[in-house]
């Protein structure tokens, strides 16, 4: 009977008895539910004319039903109440002509899910094979959580997010049950070191980008900081000054300086503003989050740009440095900084003297800093010059030793032989060190009597051991002259007598070049015969590898200069030939002509003749 009165069939459905209309409840004399009304109404008699209902009474059952009864045609999100909930699903009332079931699966985000809880829910299938109707809580949640991401973007609305994990650039945060994606670069405002600290954490959000497309949903934490750091911004620049000093944290460090968080506006601290003392590294002084004081050195017109400084917090240390000290004062530092031309000694905190490099050695010689001292060394030195105002200090390592000059003309007087090492060249000569701080000059016509050298290192290496005399001394100059060639006799003495004017040698012709050629008659001997005197007596000329006899024509000791000619040797030869002839033909001559008897027997005989007789 009762499902005849509830089934919608109409006119097929068969009653037994008729309800008088009277009989039916008031509805509007007392509250009556949906439900009670269509189990207690006669649908047969309505249909088939027998009942009649008034108007009055079709409203009002047409609002209860549009107020309590869900359209399950329609794909919508509804709220619905648990009812029960079993080992593996969550029965859900929406009012509808049956109760929905959802897995519990669906509401694994929500432990604590209970009896009399409203849940959003999508009618997934209105009847399954038994005629159930199957509920989605999750496609709900999505559905909705997509309206709300799409509202919080267009309206800028700050949402909460869960972040669940890191991944490749940055996070990804489970905003309305979508998950969205956090850029590392949207996190905060400073750089982020350790991503790992914001999950598992929940953070207020903007939804800053959506992409319908690919349902792809990013969100920022940085741009809620930003809102508020531009009011702070603002205010902080509105009132900087130069010298005044604000907390600032230690935001990022370089090789080149420390950059300072003033409260949303950055300023820079260079790495010479860091301490009095020299570093080599801002992180020896400050360490990032690190809070401290800093004063405005400058800024410019806009004011993006502020330099800041750390070290003007505290008193110069020039300021500090003790009056006892002064001019010709042994003092201890270590080695801060080496150049070329010097090495920077730290002798109190903040306050460095120069040692120069020419005040590191008594040498003349000068050497790179780098061969006395190294950085971190502890030296001694003594105070050369002080000045206060400008605030430098230069220093001196040799004071520490005697002046080998002292007593110069005593050790190396002119005349005297010695052994030195060759530390330098240059175009003109050789430096020689005999000790440390006496250097002596060889020029390059004092290196040998006999070889032409165009550079010292033709003739000696750096390094090397040589014996030298001392030619000249200068005391006041501090310069020595020294000699290598002095050491032995002059080979050129003896060539002077051995290869006089006329004298004949014999040699080989060595070289043929321009003008002439060249003939080696020993070691040091090179002589040059001009192309005229090659010529043979056959009237041709010497060539190279041809031995023969020279005649010595020219030589010049000064200049090392010998001119020897081969044509000379055989003219010379022909002309003792010719005298030769001479002499003897004369001697036949001689013996050719009557002598004085017979010229007497000649006349005596033609006087007779004469006479007669």
């Amino acid at each position: 009977m009762a499902e005849e009165q509830t089934n919608p069939a109409g006119p097929e459905t068969t009653g037994v008895a008729i309800e008088a209309v009277v009989e039916t409840p008031v509805v509007s004399e007392k509250k009556v539910s949906p439900e009670q009304f269509l189990k207690d109404f006669n649908w047969h008699n309505y249909e088939e004319g027998i009942d009649e209902v008034d108007d009055k009474k079709l409203q009002e059952f047409e609002k209860l039903v549009s107020e309590n009864f869900v359209d399950t045609l329609n794909d919508e999100v509804v709220e619905g109440v648990v009812v029960h909930i079993s080992d593996r699903d969550a029965i859900i009332d929406i009012n509808a002509k049956s109760e929905g079931v959802i897995s519990l699966n669906e509401f694994r985000y929500n432990p604590d899910l209970k009896v009399g809880d409203k849940v959003e829910v999508l009618i997934d299938v209105r009847e399954d094979a038994t005629g159930q109707l199957v509920l989605s809580h999750r496609k709900a949640r999505v559905i909705k959580a997509w309206d709300r991401v799409n509202a919080a973007h267009d309206s800028g609305e700050i949402v909460n997010g869960f972040v669940k994990c890191r991944t490749k650039g940055g996070m990804i945060v489970d905003v309305f049950g979508i998950e969205a994606f956090l850029p590392g670069s949207q996190i905060d405002v400073k750089p982020i070191r350790d991503y790992d600290q914001y999950v598992n954490k929940t953070m207020e959000f903007k939804v800053v980008k959506i992409n319908h497309e690919f349902k792809n949903i990013v969100v920022s934490h940085k741009a809620l900081i930003e809102a508020d750091l531009e009011e702070q911004k603002k205010e902080i620049i509105g009132q900087l000054e130069k010298g005044q000093v604000l907390e600032g944290v230690v935001k990022n460090i370089t090789s080149y300086g420390v950059f300072i968080d003033l409260g949303g506006v950055d300023g820079l601290i260079h790495i010479t503003d860091l301490s009095w003392s020299r570093i080599n590294h801002p992180n020896e002084i400050v360490e990032l989050d690190q809070k401290l004081n800093v004063v405005i050195l400058d800024f410019d017109e806009d004011k993006s740009r502020i330099q800041l400084g750390l070290k003007q917090l505290s008193k110069h240390p020039w300021e500090a440095l003790g009056e006892e000290v002064k001019i010709g004062d042994k003092v201890t530092g270590k080695v801060v900084v080496i150049a070329d031309y010097g090495a920077f000694v730290e002798v109190a905190d903040g306050v460095e003297g120069l040692v120069h490099v020419s005040e590191m050695s008594w040498s003349t010689h000068l050497r790179s800093a780098q061969d006395f001292v190294s950085v971190g060394d502890e030296i001694k030195a003594v105070v050369l010059t002080l000045d206060r105002e400008d605030r430098k200090m230069s220093l001196g390592i040799k004071q520490l030793t005697p002046d080998p000059w002292t007593d110069i003309t005593g050790k190396y007087p002119v005349g005297s032989k010695h052994v030195g090492v060759v530390r330098n060249f240059t175009n003109f000569g050789v430096f020689v060190e005999l000790e440390e701080g006496i250097d002596g000059l060889i020029y390059i016509s004092d290196l040998s009597w006999t070889k032409k050298i165009k550079h010292p290192s033709e003739f000696c290496t750096v390094g090397q051991k040589l014996d030298v005399v001392v030619l000249e001394l200068d005391v006041e100059g501090r310069k020595l002259s020294l000699g290598h060639k002095q050491t032995t006799e002059n080979p050129w003495d003896k060539y002077e007598s051995d290869f006089a004017l006329d004298t004949v040698h014999q040699g080989e012709i060595l070289e043929v070049v321009d003008k002439g050629a060249t003939v080696q008659f020993n070691e040091d001997i090179l002589a040059f015969i001009p192309t005229r005197h090659l010529e043979k007596e056959d009237g041709k000329k010497l060539n190279k590898g041809e031995s023969a006899e020279f005649k010595i024509i020219e030589f010049n000791k000064e200049f090392k200069r010998v001119v020897a000619s081969h044509t000379a040797v055989f003219k010379e030869e022909e002309a003792k030939i010719v005298k030769a002839a001479v002499k003897k033909a004369e001697a036949a001559a001689d013996e050719a002509k009557p002598t004085l008897g017979d010229a007497n027997n000649v006349l005596q005989a033609l006087k007779d003749k004469m006479d007669g007789k």
